[in-house]
């Protein structure tokens, strides 16, 4: 079984070789995007219990779950230069194990002021590690292949979507009162540790990159390094920014980069408050709530494989994402409209979060076709920096307009309207730099 598709690549050599690398990596990289991505938004369950606990009314809440990003957006670039320094094995080792310490800790949460600290230093300790993942991604796999790449790597986004409501209802429903903690003191324990455990694997199980590695013989060592060495040159001969102030003033990165920031509002905005709106449809017990809200991240997970392996199999990538990001508006519009029918108001969430999430993969495989060299790293931490400011503005918004209005649907159509600007912008970006060729022929 392939997880790159044999279209992508000009001959089964090519496609033996690197699938026996995306097997190698990829795997491994979901399983620590699920569990970042549930220590991310567990956060929105155990507000569930915890906001009558600790006092937090709903515009703390917004305001705590977004203050993570500006943590994590301070430290975003200093860090993915530090992984390049570095190694991704040791950098990626130690960032999941100091959040997963410090996820574990919001069990001792026991005011507004303890919850904001807390979420600051989470974002913090883990800034850097999604950047990190997606230029490590870049050491191993062309461009060309890279959008598939990413979809097996985002696909962490809505297994954890799927797996962590139904299992945070769960924890929350089953152990509350346990040993004396509530049910949402044992969502951080449960949930934390793992990001503990795993980042010690990381230091024993990654390689930093191709050339000497054991599992490759050493002529695919070499093949390697040669072929991604030829598409860089072919990419800075086509006019791909390779230094690192440059980057800075590359405008199509500068489009990426909004592009970014609009759908992590809108991913975001429905994460962290998607237990609030499948409770607003109606009354259901924790694991109920759990298990509807896994509905819309399964149904995206489908649409976004679709999407990445269409995109790599046409090399385009400007429409795919364009389209995708229409799809997450119309998603995000018509879930705020029929905020009062259970089954529409579901499939629009369905449609908004298979939009956002195709958009992304196809989204994240650009900046390897227009920046080559310190500036790639540099690119993708701009990107992650400015764009998880979506993260931090977006469930903020969304719980002051609650909070004043006391509807929420209504924070559901600024983010439409911000996703209908981002998918104008993306349609007038290029989404490379110079066709992409495939790297390595037959024979």
């Amino acid at each position: 079984m392939n997880l790159i598709s044999r279209n992508t690549f000009v001959s089964e050599q090519d496609c033996s070789l690197y699938n026996r690398i995306a097997w190698r990596i990829l795997p491994f990289l979901f399983v620590l995007y699920v569990v970042a991505f549930l220590d991310r938004v567990n956060v929105g369950f155990a507000k569930l219990q915890m906001a009558a606990d600790v006092g937090l009314s709903d515009m703390a809440f917004g305001f705590g779950a977004g203050v993570f990003f500006l943590g994590y957006c301070l430290f975003e670039i200093p860090s993915n230069m530090m992984l390049q320094r570095v190694g991704a094995r040791l950098w990626i080792a130690r960032i999941m194990v100091v959040w997963g310490i410090i996820s574990t800790s919001m069990m001792f949460v026991s005011s507004p002021t303890s919850f904001y600290i807390l979420r600051f230093l989470l974002g913090v300790a883990e800034a850097g590690f999604y950047p990190g993942v997606v230029l490590y991604l870049t050491y191993w796999l062309p461009s060309y292949a890279q959008s598939q790449g990413l979809a097996c790597l985002s696909l962490g986004v809505g297994f954890a979507g799927v797996i962590g409501g139904p299992l945070s209802g769960w924890i929350m429903q089953t152990f509350a009162g346990m040993h004396g903690l509530a049910g949402w003191q044992w969502l951080f324990l449960l949930e934390g540790l793992p990001a503990v455990i795993l980042g010690i694997v990381v230091f024993f199980y990654l390689d930093d990159r191709p050339g000497k590695v054991r599992w490759l013989s050493p002529a695919q060592n070499a093949k390697v390094v040669a072929d991604l060495d030829r598409q860089r040159r072919e990419h800075e001969q086509a006019g791909a920014t390779h230094t690192f102030r440059s980057a800075f003033r590359h405008r199509a990165l500068w489009c990426l980069v909004f592009v970014n920031f609009a759908l992590l509002c809108g991913t975001y905005g429905v994460s962290f408050w998607l237990p609030q709106i499948i409770r607003n449809l109606g009354e259901q017990t924790l694991l109920q709530t759990g298990l509807l809200s896994a509905v819309p991240f399964a149904v995206g997970s489908v649409c976004m494989l679709i999407v990445g392996k269409h995109s790599d199999r046409t090399r385009e990538r400007r429409w795919h994402a364009s389209l995708s990001i229409l799809a997450a508006c119309l998603g995000l519009a018509l879930s705020a409209t029929f905020h009062n029918q259970p089954v529409l108001c579901l499939a629009s969430l369905c449609l908004a979060m298979a939009g956002s999430l195709s958009a992304f993969n196809v989204l994240w495989a650009i900046p390897g076709t227009l920046l080559t060299g310190a500036a790639t790293g540099v690119g993708i931490a701009l990107m992650t920096t400015v764009g998880n400011l979506g993260g931090y503005a977006s469930p903020f918004m969304m719980g002051w307009i609650k909070q004043a209005s006391g509807h929420l649907e209504y924070g559901l159509f600024v983010l439409a309207a911000l996703n209908l600007v981002a998918a104008l912008v993306m349609a007038r970006v290029r989404s490379q730099a110079a066709p992409v060729t495939a790297i390595g022929t037959a024979g």
